[in-house]
């Protein structure tokens, strides 16, 4: 494919209208910390282009009709934002995600619709920890990259610090293809040097820049960087003979060079460094040249694997506006007067209006995501720019669009022709682990808060969502405090649904902890009609996992046999309430031993009513062992942090069964088995970034019940309701 944008510039031409060939796509994903400016580069970009009249004019980080009120008064990105722009005949899709840790969902959608991500870096504050781990991952999957480094007007920036952290982090790949130059006062930057060109881009202080050759002083000055980024170059260039000849003293001419390098930097494998000042706008032409020149179209990046809805193999996609509609829901979210609103990327085939689709979805069930497979019509087409929504007579292959009226549609579900319907492999989504149990402020607001709830798991799959039969509680898992803060906000602003927090109540269960015996007698009259059952138990206990086993040996029929099975009934019904503290008995069995009947008043009722007094007398007699729940545990944290995580799991009752290297590509990591108290990991995914510097993640599984220490068993337990 040609990599010249004349070529595309003719390509948008021809299309008279229509939507952009594939070829003068490019969707362009912009990650990095909370705070390192990225929604203020891409604002930048747009007022650059004319997308937009100003930086600023656009509210940050929303993507439907009106603006998001959690993200002002969070102040910070907490959506995943599409913007669109043209360059040279390129339309430039950018998707400005989240920085902070708690909204990676946004962040994973971003990277799943995009073929290329900008990495912008602060020259004041660095790199931080998740940075590092987003550029190995998206490493591991050949994603090309390039590096911005931001905020060069404000005190303390230092480009020449963050380049050297970046080449330390990133690895020597990473060059700049310019480098600022500073002011008359030493500190300002006034304007950048061109590594390959050699030439000077100054800011004239209107928004403006200028080119001009550079002084011989600044050659001389950048000669090692210069020649270091030509070898780098030459390198990944497809002519074996090019690096030879360099190094025998060949001059390789600029032309090459830039084809190299924007054949390299599409390919993945070379990562190029740009300083930008958005306020000032200086290194925005430069940048704006390297995302339509050098990032890959959707013709060059791989599509996803896709399937039939009930898992059977389909033939490859390929990104042909001509080919079978396949497009996936990177984010749903609703407003407040169009309804439901979905941003799409289109894989394959050409997306209209007005026009019957099929919805399928990866069901999870744990999570509160059910399986659908639905056909729905689409209503409008349009492509979003913050609070506008620019109407679309259709969508091709490669671009990204928002979608509207699809009801059923839910973040990762695919869309497809109803005639050839396919379901597109899902992208990883981290599981939530902080609990976070809610109820409705109102009693008026119950039956709206379930309709609101599973809005909100439909818009977000790294919610989960929980309705415990068993504690009677809503609980929403999250990721993160600041996760959840935002749901509660919503639920209460976008939804009217005011919620407040409760206590999370972890299920525990009641044992005994040795053999006993128990006598239960109803006898009642009343009203000439009498009550009558007795019957004698013994409870012994069994080993964990048995639950409630049930036998009897009554002899002489003093327990008539029709009767028997209500003792049963009635001691399974008092073992599911509890004795002691409240929960439900398990691992005991129980033996009807003997019992007195009436032959008038003895009844199912009656019996059920003694078989419960029997087993309370003998929980009474024997005592109750109070179990909590244990969860296998594996946390990933970085090897400086091993030490701490395990000090901070041995505080928590833990146990550490093993260690072992994490095979995950980067910095060196290791994975800490251990079995925990379920009841010590209610705040574990906020506890455990503090301890490891925000890098550390875990998973769980339940484990089992174990006996809850003496010294600890009041304080866990609940009273008995």
């Amino acid at each position: 494919m040609s990599r010249d944008p004349q070529a595309t510039r003719e390509g948008v031409a021809s299309a008279l209208g229509n939507p952009p060939p594939p070829g003068a796509i490019r969707n362009v994903v912009v990650v990095g910390h909370s705070g390192s400016g990225k929604t203020t580069l891409v604002e930048a970009l747009l007022a650059q282009t004319g997308a937009i009249p100003r930086a600023g004019s656009v509210p940050a980080g929303t993507t439907v009709s009106d603006s998001d009120p959690v993200e002002h008064k969070q102040q910070r990105s907490v959506n995943l934002a599409v913007a669109s722009f043209e360059h040279l005949g390129v339309r430039v899709n950018l998707l400005d995600s989240p920085g902070y840790a708690d909204f990676v969902g946004d962040l994973r959608a971003g990277l799943r619709a995009a073929d290329a991500a900008l990495f912008v870096v602060s020259a004041v504050d660095g790199i931080d920890p998740r940075t590092q781990d987003l550029w190995e991952e998206c490493a591991a999957v050949g994603m090309p990259r390039a590096v911005v480094v931001s905020k060069l007007d404000l005190p303390r920036a230092d480009f020449d610090e963050s380049l050297a952290v970046c080449q330390r982090v990133f690895g020597e790949e990473v060059q700049p293809l310019y480098v600022p130059l500073h002011g008359d006062d030493g500190e300002s930057v006034a304007g950048l040097l061109g590594l390959l060109s050699l030439h000077v881009f100054e800011s004239t202080g209107d928004g403006k820049v200028v080119e001009r050759d550079a002084d011989p002083e600044h050659v001389a000055a950048v000669d090692a960087l210069r020649t270091t980024l030509i070898e780098g170059i030459i390198s990944e260039s497809e002519d074996e003979t090019l690096l030879e000849r360099w190094l025998g003293g060949e001059t390789v001419e600029y032309k090459v060079l830039v084809a190299d390098l924007e054949a390299a930097v599409a390919r993945g494998h070379f990562y190029p460094v740009l300083p930008v000042c958005a306020t000032t706008g200086l290194g925005l032409p430069n940048l704006l040249e390297l995302l339509t020149a050098a990032f890959p179209s959707p013709l060059e990046h791989p599509l996803p694997v896709v399937t039939t809805p009930d898992g059977k193999p389909h033939a490859p996609l390929t990104c042909d506006p001509d080919g079978p509609l396949v497009a996936e829901v990177v984010k749903t979210t609703t407003d407040p007067y169009v309804g439901r609103v979905s941003i799409v990327r289109v894989f394959s085939g050409t997306l209209r209006p007005d026009v019957v689709l099929h919805v399928s979805g990866h069901g999870q069930a744990d999570r509160g995501h059910e399986d659908h497979d639905v056909d729905e019509k689409a209503g409008s087409l349009a492509s979003p720019m913050g609070a506008t929504m620019r109407p679309l007579a259709a969508c091709g292959a490669g671009d990204i669009c928002a979608v509207t009226r699809l009801s059923r549609a839910e973040t990762g579900d695919t869309i497809s022709s109803p005639e050839d319907p396919m379901l597109v492999e899902a992208w990883h989504v981290p599981q939530p682990q902080l609990p976070i149990a809610i109820t409705a402020t109102k009693r008026s607001d119950e039956d709206k808060l379930g309709t609101a709830l599973a809005r909100l798991v439909a818009e977000d799959p790294t919610l989960a969502l929980e309705r415990n039969a068993e504690t009677a509680q809503i609980v929403l898992w999250c990721l993160g405090e600041a996760h959840a803060d935002v749901l509660l906000e919503r639920l209460a602003n976008k939804y009217g649904v005011a919620v407040e927090k409760v206590p999370v109540i972890v299920p525990m269960r009641e044992t005994f902890t040795a053999k006993a015996t128990g006598h239960g007698r109803h006898v009642k009259q009343s009203g000439g009609h009498g009550q009558y059952a007795v019957c004698d138990i013994e409870v012994e206990p069994l080993p964990s996992g048995s639950g409630i086993e049930f036998a009897q040996r009554v002899v002489g029929g003093s327990v008539p046999g029709q009767f028997i099975p209500s003792v049963e009934k009635g001691v399974r019904a008092q073992a599911e309430r509890g004795s002691r503290y409240g929960y439900p008995l398990v691992d005991v069995k129980v033996t009807l031993v003997d019992g007195k009947a009436h032959s008038v008043d003895s009844s199912d009722a009656a019996f059920q009513v003694a078989g419960g007094l029997a087993l309370k007398e003998a929980a009474a007699a024997a005592g109750v062992s109070l179990l909590e729940p244990y969860a296998a545990v594996e946390i990933t944290v970085s090897d400086g942090d091993v030490g701490s995580v395990m000090g901070d799991l041995s505080a928590r009752r833990g146990r550490v069964t093993g260690t072992v290297p994490c095979d995950r590509p980067g910095p060196s990591r290791t994975v800490i088995h251990a079995e925990v108290p379920v009841v010590e990991l209610v705040r574990y995914a906020v506890d455990l970034p503090s301890l490891s510097h925000g890098t550390g993640s875990f998973v769980r599984s339940p484990l089992g019940y174990e006996a809850v220490p003496a010294h600890l068993t009041e304080s866990l337990a609940r009273p008995a309701s």
